[in-house]
């Protein structure tokens, strides 16, 4: 396979290496601030080791790109075309991702951490997310139906509306989230952790009150 590769500057420190493989880009150890993808040229590639600040890639086609051990800082998401987009050991950082059909990922060592972020009315259909966390988020109508949530700690999550149905939620802790309410008999919740104030979202099909 024809390989090669060139050394650019870096727009604060050492250099930014690209590969370039079979037509498409191989980006490692750069850093994107306040660019806005939705206007510049389509990513392509595979991004590693990169830094992405305060970029809007909302609406963008992120058919076949990947990203590897890379951090979104305040990027905004919204409505993001994912197709076979991989994410490996990706971390989200007060991002807004509202309305992200994630299960459209390639799913080749899916992991994703989220921290502070909006992931409001998105889509984990089917997704295995055992190596993947939610903590500070907003989940709001989100669907989870059928995906492997095994071990899950939603950690100070607000989960209103979320959609659990025939979901794996096996070892997962539920005891710092909030607004939360499903079917237990439609779900796998053995060996899950729910706090008091929570029972009244699983009891929610029965019809009666729970008064703590």
């Amino acid at each position: 396979m024809l390989s090669f590769w060139l050394f650019l500057p870096h727009d604060f420190k050492g250099s930014t290496k690209i590969r370039l493989r079979m037509g498409q880009g191989y980006i490692v150890d750069k850093r994107f601030e306040v660019i806005d993808f939705s206007l510049a040229e389509p990513l392509a590639g595979e991004y590693e080791h990169c830094i992405f600040e305060r970029c809007i890639f909302a609406g963008v086609k992120l058919t076949d790109v990947s990203f590897v051990d890379c951090t979104f800082l305040s990027c905004d998401f919204s409505l993001a075309k994912i197709i076979n987009t991989g994410f490996r050991d990706v971390k989200f950082a007060e991002c807004k991702l509202v309305g992200v059909m994630f299960e459209g990922c390639n799913t080749f060592s899916l992991a994703m951490k989220f921290e502070h972020c909006q992931l409001n009315l998105s889509s984990f259909y089917k997704l295995n997310l055992r190596n993947s966390q939610f903590s500070h988020c907003a989940l709001r109508e989100v669907d989870f139906s059928e995906a492997d949530l095994t071990a899950m700690h939603f950690n100070n999550c607000d989960l209103s509306g979320a959609i659990f149905s025939n979901t794996c939620l096996a070892k997962s802790d539920f005891r710092s989230a909030v607004n939360y309410g499903f079917d237990p008999a439609l779900n796998n919740i053995k060996g899950a952790r729910f706090s008091i104030q929570g029972l009244p979202g699983l009891l929610q099909k029965f019809g009666i009150i729970v008064e703590l």
